[in-house]
């Protein structure tokens, strides 16, 4: 007996003093730590930790040297002497995250144990009872982690710039760009979901994802790529109801000082609300972590079949999480009349809802008089499809709203028909209108606001504008100072041609930015058909014979004996779309894809589908011997600096499709890089423009699977990577333990979407 107390008693000891040796946290402790020291620790020691003449620097060689060889003992004891201002007074998870930041900052990798002063303390007293003074064990480690730098955001920051200044992967060495990882979404859902636009969230080392038809939530160590939870709402009917299937474009994330939580709009048009750390629904959030989001819109409908959905995230600003909407394509909707896009606002603790804004307004409500006769009361669409961006100082979130019903005939709803097609910004915390502006009016050819407004600084004429730049699917940014909607530089009402359609009232003028320059091409002219041959041009003109051909705004034309439709570029999908624009906050420079891609918009009537005078004829344009009707190049990748609102670059967004290289039409041709037909998705970083080739699955044919690393100031390719599938999502940065990962997601048809990740040196 007496030998077997001896060895547990050994046991003990080692195992204090091994407790004792280091100080572990997690990354979540190290993540809350970081508000708390600027709470309460900046003040005296700086922002950057750098110190000040009141007292030391908390990171670098002195920090480590400094606890190399002292007790823990000793540097628990800091906890009742720091702050100055409060010694001792904070509480105890409050001194563990703190420490924990620290570690972080200083390179001190970080475990899956949390930091635990408490059993620290018992460490050291076992110890000190048996005379062993065990040092901190805070000695340099050889090669520094560094720190953790998060993406809380769904285009990086509320501003939506999709910017990190993240550093590690540079022009030097972009050239070993490896892939890390891969993370499959083959199980998720009844069928493979290949068009993956999801841009996941990181926060304490983890991803944070939606995969599959359902829009299954998935958590995923951002290391590994190892699948840590998942959960799946089976909305069943409503489900299958829903207009706007599969993953979406991932979730929102919160964190304050009770929990962190993702939040995450359901296909069936529901808001869940998981706890970050387990994936279980929050108790406490509406009815067992759900809000019934069809039940705040103030309409009458069926919860189970109402056709209303969402495909992007919400975004949480100032204690509130707001929900946009989408629906199905309205180029043939089968009335008038349909469910409104209304835009809610709920309280990120407890569901409830705190405000509801109309995107087409009441009859008490501003811009109601743009509307003729009582076209505002059935009417609906004009939803919020597109992610949003807020500026939490100012309060204020940017909304890019969709058109009212029907997307090429307004003759059911004369007037400008706000808030259609309209960038509006409210104040976040009451859903008042602050100010707004419609890009078009009466709007006809489905130019949606396609993306994210971006919120950047400039100086224009050395003036500094905190602005709010909006590009369009035209290819057009409208610029507005972001706390007024006063624009940035003069915007002209144009004259555009007017409809001869019965029943239709055009808007004799249409909105037009003086500065910045167009990005992209509109209008189809005979002077821009493919001419790469003499017999591809020939075939060119034979193919639009019979077509109404015209500049932007062109109106849709009824299909005729003499007459095909109108050829309208862009056309619905754009030139640019939701991959949006990205922003150098540093240098004020803004990055976009644009592609072209004319499309073919005759109105016809038919009864049997739709109870409108005239709704949208299928078609579909084929261009010469399968190639596109115009020039090339038909995409590419534009660099406009917003301090002038001048072009600084453009440059096709990938080399010749092969498909075009080896067309037989074109033996012996002396091809241009002409670029391919799909929008690329950008990331900016500190050092570098990342671009992907697109997916060439909706309204694109070719794409590519080549993940491109550019110079920022040039356009010039620096290096390339196969990602083995096509990009398909925006692409998105942060580093755990000071290594630097980029994720993007692809996908091929036929194939499952995929979660790429890409780092220097595995």
């Amino acid at each position: 007996m007496r030998r077997v107390s001896l060895v547990c008693m050994w046991l003990v000891l080692a195992s204090a003093a091994t407790r004792a040796s280091a100080l572990t946290y997690t990354l979540e402790q190290a993540a809350s730590g970081h508000d708390l020291y600027q709470q309460h620790c900046a003040s005296c020691h700086g922002l950057k930790l750098d110190g000040s003449e009141a007292a030391p620097g908390l990171h670098g060689r002195g920090f480590s040297d400094h606890w190399r060889t002292r007790t823990l003992g000793d540097f628990i004891v800091t906890n009742q002497t720091m702050p100055v201002s409060n010694p001792g007074g904070l509480a105890e998870n409050v001194y563990e995250a703190l420490i924990a930041f620290l570690l972080s900052q200083n390179g001190y990798p970080s475990s899956d144990k949390r930091l635990n002063l408490s059993l620290a303390r018992e460490s050291q007293q076992t110890l000190d009872q048996i005379g062993i003074r065990a040092p901190v064990a805070l000695s340099a480690p050889e090669k520094p982690a560094g720190p953790t730098a998060e993406w809380l955001h769904h285009r990086g920051t509320p501003h939506s710039t999709n910017y990190s200044d993240l550093d590690q992967i540079d022009a030097d060495n972009a050239s070993e760009l490896e892939i890390a990882w891969r993370w499959k979404s083959d199980n998720f859902g009844p069928r493979a979901w290949a068009n993956y636009q999801v841009t996941p969230l990181m926060a304490n080392g983890v991803l944070y994802a939606t995969a599959g038809a359902r829009r299954t939530v998935v958590a995923i160590d951002a290391v590994t790529g190892e699948t840590l939870w998942m959960y799946r709402l089976d909305e069943g009917d409503r489900g299958q109801a829903a207009p706007r299937k599969g993953p979406g474009r991932g979730v929102a994330f919160h964190r304050d000082a009770e929990r962190e939580t993702i939040f995450v709009i359901t296909p069936g048009y529901q808001l869940l609300a998981l706890d970050a750390g387990t994936g279980e629904p929050r108790g406490d959030f509406g009815e067992a972590g759900i809000v019934d989001l069809k039940l705040h819109l103030d309409q009458t409908l069926d919860p189970m079949t109402a056709p209303i959905g969402s495909s992007s995230p919400p975004i949480v600003v100032n204690g509130v999480v707001i929900v946009g909407a989408a629906f199905s394509f309205s180029g043939a909707p089968e009335s008038p009349a349909a469910v409104k896009g209304k835009v809610t606002a709920y309280d990120v603790a407890t569901g409830e809802l705190r405000w509801r804004f109309n995107t087409i307004p009441e009859p008490h409500e501003f811009g109601a008089n743009s509307w003729g006769g009582d076209a505002a009361s059935y009417t609906g669409n004009a939803g919020v499809w597109a992610p949003m961006s807020a500026d939490p100082e100012l309060g204020y979130v940017y909304l890019p709203v969709e058109a009212p019903t029907s997307d090429y005939y307004g003759g059911h709803r004369a007037g400008d028909n706000l808030y259609g097609q309209s960038l509006v910004c409210l104040d976040a915390t009451t859903g008042e209108r602050v100010w707004h502006f419609q890009t078009v009016h009466h709007p006809i050819w489905d130019y949606d606001l396609p993306a994210p407004p971006v919120l950047l600084d400039i100086t224009v004429e050395g003036k500094e504008i905190p602005a709010v730049a909006q590009i369009t699917k035209q290819g057009l940014t409208f610029v507005f100072d972001r706390r007024t909607g006063k624009p940035v530089w003069p915007i002209e009402e144009l004259t555009v041609t007017q409809s001869d359609v019965p029943g239709e009232y055009t808007s004799p003028t249409q909105p037009m930015p003086s500065l910045p320059e167009p990005f992209g091409q509109t209008g189809v002219l005979v002077d821009q058909l493919n001419d790469l041959s003499p017999e591809i041009h020939a075939e060119a003109n034979r193919i639009i014979d019979g077509y109404t051909l015209g500049p932007l705004y062109t109106p849709p034309t009824l299909v005729t004996a003499d007459n095909e439709g109108t050829l309208l570029l862009p056309g619905s999908v754009g030139g640019a779309n939701w991959q949006g624009a990205v922003a150098d906050p540093e240098t004020g420079v803004l990055y976009v894809s644009y592609a072209i891609s004319p499309e073919v918009v005759g109105l016809i009537n038919d009864p049997e589908r739709s109870s409108m005078r005239y709704i949208l004829r299928d078609a579909t344009l084929k261009g010469p011997f399968n190639l596109p009707l115009l020039k090339p190049p038909w995409g590419w990748i534009s660099a406009l600096d917003m301090n002038t609102g001048r072009l600084l670059w453009q440059r096709p967004n990938s080399r010749t499709p092969k498909a075009v290289r080896e067309h037989p039409q074109l033996a012996g041709v002396d091809l241009p890089e002409t670029g391919n037909d799909d929008r690329s998705g950008l990331l900016v970083t500190k050092t570098l423009l990342f671009s992907g080739e697109g997916a060439g699955m909706y309204g694109a044919r070719w794409g590519g699977s080549l993940f491109r690393a550019h110079d920022k100031v040039s356009g010039e390719i620096i290096a390339e990577i196969d990602l083995g599938q096509r990009q398909t999502g925006v692409p998105m940065t942060y580093s755990v333990n000071g290594k630097q990962y980029i994720v993007v997601a692809t996908g091929a048809p036929g194939e499952a979407g995929q979660l790429v990740g890409l780092a220097i040196g595995n």
